[in-house]
């Protein structure tokens, strides 16, 4: 049965990770961990070592970035964490050279030695993570430039990065207000107020906020092509024939899949549209502007009622009902007093799940305001962390997966309390049709928005690979997969040409591609739950076991070895893919 604390703590404690920023205990480690990354290993030190010490060295910095991680969103002002922040970036590119020379020691071994290596004690449960070190040694350079390479992304394809998000977070613009006043403001406030419910506000945000994406268009090609640029000419000197080779290792997933997803996608677009038809029936429009895309085309519900305590004590409920395991954890986390959630001027905007695999313990983040999005963005997050519950019991080289399946447990845990709150007797009209809308928003921006961004980045890369692509030619690639994701469902001037610029995603310098994990995660969520729905209770230990796959295992593999599904197949994506049906004709698309 549900145990939530009374009231619930919407305060998190860090004090099981340190004391305090700047106690004995923090600095202690602080300077352990930056003598031992400054320390090479002995010469005459064995692999399976080498192994060990650096799954430690990993976890140990890992668990110093989720700690200061925390901090910083708590309080984005703290100077002091800042600095701290900046200097653990230090400390990664040291890690990144330790990371290159055992990739490179791993690949020189040949077959037979390899296989004896993993049979070695330091290496036991650790096969999986311990190939992709090798694979990865097969496609660096030697490791003089793989250090050189490490010390000059500091000031090279991550400064491209900083000066992006230097340049729009310092970005205003003048808008006129429908009332006929104007205000100054600010571009981080500009994505609100194009998802507003007015669509003046929404207009106005998008054509007046154009203007500085325009003003500075040649900038911001220049760090696109620069970050772009970077990474095909690493790629080339390291082998790798081809730009997307890079992101899908990441995601321990194949080009079989990533195509079939898309390709699936792309045969069953009129489902999604259908969601955005409805929105513009509601709107009165024939089509919809890009501006458009993010309103909600019902009411949000009155507020003012749903306390802290009364979503925590939904969300338990859910969870109790469907799924009793996750349902005793997120009443540990109220415990425990791991999630923070009051609002309070000075915390980061959004939310988030984080952990330390030193401590063996999740936390997460968010900023409660009282509404039922809120609520849902809680067990969004709390599903997040389950998946990392489920892995505690791995060795840390077997607990961390990919990104394409990091989104997996984040959307099963949302849709639990969905269908919960859908089938609750106390579900008042107005909410039932806000949340169908809400589903409806989720399902374009999954099925449409992601995946026309990853064509208009493919598109880019391609182009990119034979020179640079001016900022006109940019805008075009963006118009194009726009019209190609979203055909006749926006308006014949209702594209946004300058998405690549206003998109930070793209800008993002430690990941390439991050866009096709979502939608992968998203989908393969869809298919989880309808075998849940299918097969009710018995189906949890198969998810359980899935989860517990996660990183140890290719995506194929670990579908294929608890599912029994082939995802390299378009009707696997596809039967995902119209799960949405269901939600679509309830909310009468």
């Amino acid at each position: 049965m549900p145990s939530v604390p009374s009231p619930a703590p919407d305060r998190w404690s860090l004090t099981s990770w340190f004391s305090a920023f700047g106690a004995p205990d923090y600095l202690a480690f602080k300077d352990a961990l930056a003598a031992d990354l400054a320390t090479p290993p002995p010469p005459d030190s064995s692999l399976p070592t080498a192994v060990a010490a650096f799954e430690s060295l990993s976890v140990r910095l890992g668990h110093l970035s989720a700690f200061l991680g925390c901090l910083s969103a708590d309080n984005a002002a703290d100077s002091a964490v800042k600095r701290d922040e900046a200097w653990l970036a230090t400390l990664d590119a040291s890690f990144s050279k330790r990371r290159a020379s055992l990739q490179a020691s791993l690949a020189a071994l040949d077959d037979d030695a390899f296989a004896s290596l993993l049979l070695a004690p330091d290496c036991k449960d650790a096969s999986f993570a311990i190939s992709r070190l090798r694979t990865a040694g097969r496609h660096q350079m030697d490791t003089p430039r793989e250090a050189l390479a490490a010390d000059l992304n500091v000031d090279g394809i991550h400064a491209w990065g900083r000066l992006y998000d230097t340049l729009t977070g310092k970005m205003t613009f003048s808008m006129p207000f429908p009332d006929g006043h104007s205000e100054s403001i600010p571009m981080a406030r500009r994505r609100a107020l194009m998802a507003d419910p007015d669509r003046r506000l929404r207009a106005a945000a998008f054509l007046h906020g154009q203007q500085p994406f325009l003003d500075h268009a040649d900038t911001l090609a220049a760090a696109l092509n620069g970050i772009a640029g970077t990474r095909l000419t690493l790629y080339k000197n390291r082998g790798i024939p081809h730009f997307l080779d890079a992101p899908l290792f990441d995601g321990a997933l194949s080009r079989d899949t990533l195509d079939a997803m898309l390709s699936a996608i792309v045969d069953n677009a009129d489902l999604p549209r259908r969601a955005i038809r409805l929105a513009a029936k509601h709107q009165g429009t024939p089509a919809l502007a890009f501006y458009d895309l993010e309103a909600p085309q019902i009411p949000a519900p009155a507020s003012e009622s749903l306390t802290w305590q009364q979503a925590c004590e939904t969300v338990s409920s859910a969870f109790h009902k469907a799924y009793p395991r996750l349902g005793d954890y997120f009443d540990s986390m109220l415990r425990n007093s791991w999630i923070e959630a009051q609002p309070r001027p000075g915390k980061r905007p959004g939310a988030f799940c984080t952990g330390s695999l030193l401590k063996r313990e999740e936390r997460v983040y968010m900023t409660w305001n009282g509404t039922v999005h809120d609520m849902v963005t809680l067990a969004h997050e709390a599903g997040h962390a389950w998946h990392s519950c489920v892995l505690r019991s791995a060795r840390p080289m077997a607990a961390e997966y990919p990104m394409t399946l990091a989104e997996t447990a984040s959307n099963f845990g949302e849709m639990i309390l969905l269908d919960g709150l859908m089938k609750s007797p106390d579900l008042t009209p107005a909410v039932r049709q806000w949340l169908l809308d809400q589903e409806l928003l989720r399902a374009h921006a999954y099925l449409l928005n992601i995946p026309m961004r990853y064509e208009f980045e493919r598109s880019f890369y391609e182009a990119r690979s034979l020179g640079e692509v001016s900022a006109e030619d940019l805008s075009k690639l963006m118009e194009q997969a726009q019209r190609k994701l979203y055909g006749d469902t926006l308006l014949p001037d209702g594209t946004d040409p300058m998405f690549w610029a206003s998109k930070m995603h793209f800008f993002i310098t430690g990941v390439s591609f991050y866009n096709f994990p979502y939608v992968f995660g998203y989908l393969l969520s869809q298919a989880l739950f309808a075998r849940f729905h299918e097969e009710g209770p018995a189906f949890l230990p198969r998810y359980e076991a899935f989860l517990a796959l996660t990183g140890s295992a290719s995506c194929e593999s670990a579908a294929r070895q608890t599912l029994g599904a082939d995802i390299t197949k378009p009707d696997f994506w596809a039967n995902a893919v119209r799960a949405i049906s269901p939600t679509l004709s309830a909310a009468g698309a």
